[in-house]
C-alpha cells in the first residue's frame, strides 16, 4: 500500500509488493503489523480499494466513516473504496486480510457480489455454515497467493481471480440479503433504483418527492421500500447520505463551510450549519475540530 497525503486524511492507492501479482494481496494481520507503515493505519485514511478481513482470534475496533465497529472472533469486515477508515489496536487480533481492486474481478462477478454497494454492512456475523464456506474460500485464496511457483504468471492471475470471485460472492451473502427473498424482490429493486439516484443526486435534492417523481414511484412506495431494505425511511436515507458527505468534506479538506454548503446544494452556510447541527448534534466547525483533535 502506498499513501498519498491529501489535506488531512491520506488517500491510499493500491500498490502490489515487488514480485507479486497486481490487483490483489492477501496477508495475515501479523504480517500487517510487521510493516513499517502499519502505524499509519491508526489514523483516518481513504483507500481506493476493498478491504475484506476475517477475524480468527481476539478482538478489533475498526472505524468506518466515523462509525466504530467492534469485531469479535468469527466476524468479517468489508470496507469499500472511498470510505474513510482507521484501525484500532491490532495487537489483540489475528486474522487474514484481502486487499483488492474492483477492476481485478470480472464485471459480472462485481455486479453479482454488489461490489459497488457502498451501503452494504461493514461487519458481517455469519452463521456457522456460511462462515465455514467463506473461510474455505479465503484459505484457498491465501494459499494460492503465496504459491507463485508452478504456474505461468497469467495462469496464476486467472486462478487468483477465480478464487477471489468465489470469496467475494460468499462474503456478499454472509448476511441475509432482501434480494434473496422472492417476496422482497420488487421492494428491493425499488430501493436499489432509489439508492443509486440518491448517490447521483443527493447534492441536487434532499426531497423524497423529487426522487419519487424522477423514478416513477409514489413517496410512500419509496419510503416503504427503503424501510424494508435499509431499516430507515427514504428521507432519513437521503439525509444520512448528505451528512456523510459533509463529514467527509469537513474531515478530508480545508474547504470553508460556505463552500461545502454550496457543494451539497444548500443556499448558504447558515442553512447548512443548522441542517448539520440538527442531524449530528454538532456544528460543522465543532465536528471538524473534534475529528482532528483540535479546539474549535
Amino acid at each position: 500500500m502506498v499513501k498519498n497525503r491529501h489535506a488531512d486524511i491520506p488517500e491510499v492507492a493500491f500498490s502490489s509488493p515487488a514480485g507479486r501479482p497486481a490487483g490483489v494481496e492477501v496477508m495475515t494481520l501479523a504480517e500487517l503489523r510487521a510493516r513499517a507503515d502499519a502505524c499509519a493505519l491508526a489514523v483516518p485514511h481513504r483507500p481506493g480499494f476493498h478491504h475484506l478481513l476475517a477475524l480468527d482470534a481476539g478482538h478489533l475496533t475498526h472505524t468506518v466513516d466515523f462509525r466504530p465497529y467492534t469485531l469479535r472472533t468469527g466476524d468479517w469486515l468489508w470496507v469499500r473504496p472511498g470510505q474513510v477508515q482507521h484501525f484500532g489496536d491490532l495487537s489483540a487480533a489475528e486474522g487474514v486480510l484481502v486487499l483488492f481492486e474492483s477492476g481485478f474481478l470480472a464485471p459480472a462477478t462485481a455486479a453479482a457480489a454488489r461490489l459497488e454497494d457502498w451501503y452494504g454492512p461493514a461487519v458481517r456475523r455469519p452463521d456457522e455454515a456460511a462462515g465455514a464456506a467463506a473461510r474455505a474460500a479465503l484459505d484457498h485464496l491465501h494459499h494460492e497467493f503465496g504459491a507463485l511457483c508452478g504456474l505461468p504468471l497469467e495462469a496464476h492471475l486467472d486462478v487468483l481471480r477465480h478464487l477471489l470471485s468465489v470469496l467475494v460472492l460468499r462474503a456478499a451473502h454472509l448476511v441475509r440479503d432482501p434480494a434473496d427473498d422472492a417476496a422482497d424482490c420488487a421492494a428491493t429493486a425499488t430501493f436499489l433504483r432509489f439508492r443509486d439516484a440518491v448517490e447521483r443526486d443527493f447534492a441536487a435534492s434532499r426531497r423524497v418527492a423529487d426522487y419519487a417523481r424522477a423514478l416513477g414511484y409514489s413517496p410512500r412506495t419509496l419510503s416503504r421500500a427503503t424501510e424494508a431494505a435499509a431499516g430507515i425511511g427514504a428521507k432519513e436515507f437521503i439525509d444520512r447520505r448528505v451528512v456523510l458527505e459533509a463529514k467527509r468534506l469537513l474531515a478530508h479538506g480545508d474547504l470553508p463551510a460556505a463552500r461545502i454548503a454550496r457543494r451539497l446544494g444548500f443556499e448558504d452556510a447558515t442553512n447548512f450549519s443548522k441542517y448539520f447541527l440538527h442531524r449530528t448534534g454538532s456544528t460543522p466547525i465543532a465536528f471538524r475540530a473534534g475529528v482532528r483533535g483540535t479546539t474549535a
